[in-house]
């Protein structure tokens, strides 16, 4: 009887056996492996915030304690000075994620719908801003603000996060709205709907997906900022997050599982936010992907 691993079922026509794919095991390994990689600090970072000083002081960083240590987080929820870290990240996070998404909306709507003479120029100018490493001016931004008398202000790290995210929101929101298609435009134009009506009730609900992965980046690198703060501050009342937990020290020595305890207490905003919007994540980066 022939081997029914060679023959088709139907026509008794020879099949080749399947051979085996190692690529697909290789490809696992490699990610199992960068995960692990990436997730290490992580994990040493939640082990130092349930240990004593002490313990880590011992050399007992990587070890599972036997009981878990929760007066670091009590410490850091009660200090007054992480609630204000808070707020002042909150209150230059949020202004600046909506100024930048929102003006970086209208000018992607005019280089995709409302074209001009020069506007590739003027749009190639614009998304030029992306590539501008930020250590460049931080000199001449300093005393631009220093002589506003804007220095240890909320203001210029607003000012600053909104300038450098109109570059990006404004790609991504051009790349988006070149995929409404533009008979649905001239439709509602023939209707009396005036530019702002097509924008507001007919491109921007199209492109929520687009919107909401900026809200989610924007918002995610604004909150992790470290270096504007490190410029534009000088006093305790109006550092951020990030910049306070530098300076969450103990009185005589680093304390490193109150900085932990704070660190990942400081991450669960932007977590909330990821989580929220993370199911527009693949579906806007594939629309805006799209060539119009």
């Amino acid at each position: 009887m022939a081997d029914t691993a060679s023959l088709g079922s139907a026509s008794g026509e020879y099949v080749a056996p399947k051979r085996f794919n190692p690529w697909p095991v290789v490809i696992f390994i490699c990610l199992f492996s960068l995960a692990i990689l990436f997730l290490a600090p992580t994990f040493g970072v939640l082990l130092s915030s349930v240990k004593t000083t002490r313990d880590i002081a011992l050399g007992d960083l990587w070890a599972i304690p036997s009981s878990m240590y929760w007066g670091n987080y009590i410490e850091v929820l009660s200090n007054p000075a992480v609630h204000g870290y808070m707020l002042n990240t909150f209150l230059v996070a949020a202004p600046a994620t909506a100024f930048s998404i929102g003006l970086g909306t209208l000018a992607g709507y005019v280089f995709s719908k409302l074209p001009f003479k020069g506007s590739d120029l003027v749009f190639l100018l614009v998304v030029s801003g992306m590539f501008f490493p930020p250590q460049v001016i931080l000199i001449p931004l300093f005393r631009l603000f220093n002589l506003m008398g804007l220095i240890d202000t909320l203001w210029p790290m607003i000012i600053v996060h909104t300038a450098l995210g109109i570059p990006i929101c404004t790609l991504l929101m051009r790349n988006f709205f070149a995929t409404v298609p533009n008979p649905l435009r001239e439709a509602a134009i023939l209707e009396g709907a005036n530019e702002w009506q097509v924008l507001t009730k007919i491109a921007l609900p199209i492109s929520l997906p687009a919107v909401a992965v900026l809200a989610t980046l924007q918002f995610t690198w604004i909150w992790n900022d470290f270096l504007w703060p490190l410029i534009f501050t000088q006093s305790d009342e109006k550092r951020t997050i990030m910049l306070g937990l530098v300076f969450m020290k103990g009185q005589y020595s680093v304390a490193w599982g109150i900085q932990g305890a704070m660190s990942l207490i400081a991450s669960l905003p932007t977590l909330v936010v990821f989580l929220f919007f993370q199911r527009y994540f693949i579906k806007g980066m594939t629309m805006g992907a799209v060539k119009g």
